[in-house]
């Protein structure tokens, strides 16, 4: 495995492989938070607009700010019904446009360990955050086994194969992640893992999500064909499927929520 940056361009393809699971997770957290209505919220990292149109669904704000880098992945957001009061903007989350004290709210959905520093990344959270406002974010259990990917990913390390991880990986463990957030200022800090689970018509739809991934996907490209055949078969074998072919399994992310001191 190593450590690398990794870019989310196709908007589509990333609602392939996460969109579903981003939701799966993001209703447990969502639960979790219990939020007012009529907030100002940001989703730092927003992506393809999963988390976003969740959040105006569920919550209600009455104004929601989403950035990310990828301008491929934000005209993706801009399509999706439910984000229309959003306002998309192309903006890392180290370096966040907006004022001092911009939103009651701040989130980062699957997000943090993609950032480079995540403590200067956490820092914009706050800065852009009101006192008392929420500062939360979940983040997959990267190096505990709860990648959604973990299937094909236990199999490509036990071939000796390596595969790019995100930059900050180690932040995704709870007590980091708890670690983070006390060591940058904020109060009332609790932490949560949600385990949420997927269903797949057969294994052929799992093994195409996995192949959307530009980190084991473009693994699996390099491979020969016969290593990539076996591959297959051990991921089958360690994904059993219902009489009906379909195929159940869980994911776990961790989960961290606090408040900006007054």
């Amino acid at each position: 495995m190593a450590e690398q940056q990794i870019r989310f361009d196709d908007g589509a393809a990333y609602e392939k492989m996460m969109g579903v699971w981003s939701r799966l997770v993001g209703e447990e957290f969502l639960d979790w938070l219990a939020l007012p209505t009529g907030l100002r919220c940001v989703d730092i990292g927003c992506g393809n607009g999963a988390f976003t149109e969740l959040l105006i669904e569920r919550c209600k704000p009455s104004a929601v700010a989403g950035v990310d880098p990828s301008e491929g992945q934000l005209a993706f957001a801009r399509t999706r019904p439910g984000t229309r009061i959003a306002k998309f903007q192309q903006a890392g989350a180290e370096e966040l446009p907006f004022a001092d004290k911009s939103f009651d709210a701040a989130f980062m959905a699957l997000v943090i360990f993609f950032v480079p520093n995540p403590t200067k990344g956490l820092a914009e959270m706050k800065r852009v955050t009101k006192a008392g406002g929420t500062i939360a974010a979940y983040a997959w259990d990267m190096l505990g086994g709860g990648f959604p990917l973990e299937p094909l990913q236990a199999e490509l390390r036990a071939m000796g194969q390596k595969y790019m991880l995100p930059p900050s990986a180690d932040v995704s463990r709870l007590p980091a992640l708890r670690t983070l957030w006390e060591e940058g200022g904020l109060e009332a800090v609790e932490t949560r893992a949600f385990t949420v689970r997927r269903t797949f018509a057969n294994f052929d739809e799992v093994w195409s999500t996995y192949m959307s991934s530009p980190s084991t996907g473009a693994t699996v490209a390099k491979m020969a064909p016969a290593e990539v055949e076996t591959l297959k078969a051990r991921v089958r074998e360690r994904l059993p499927a219902d009489a009906a072919g379909r195929i159940t399994y869980a994911a776990r992310a961790n989960a961290v929520k606090s408040r900006v001191p007054k």
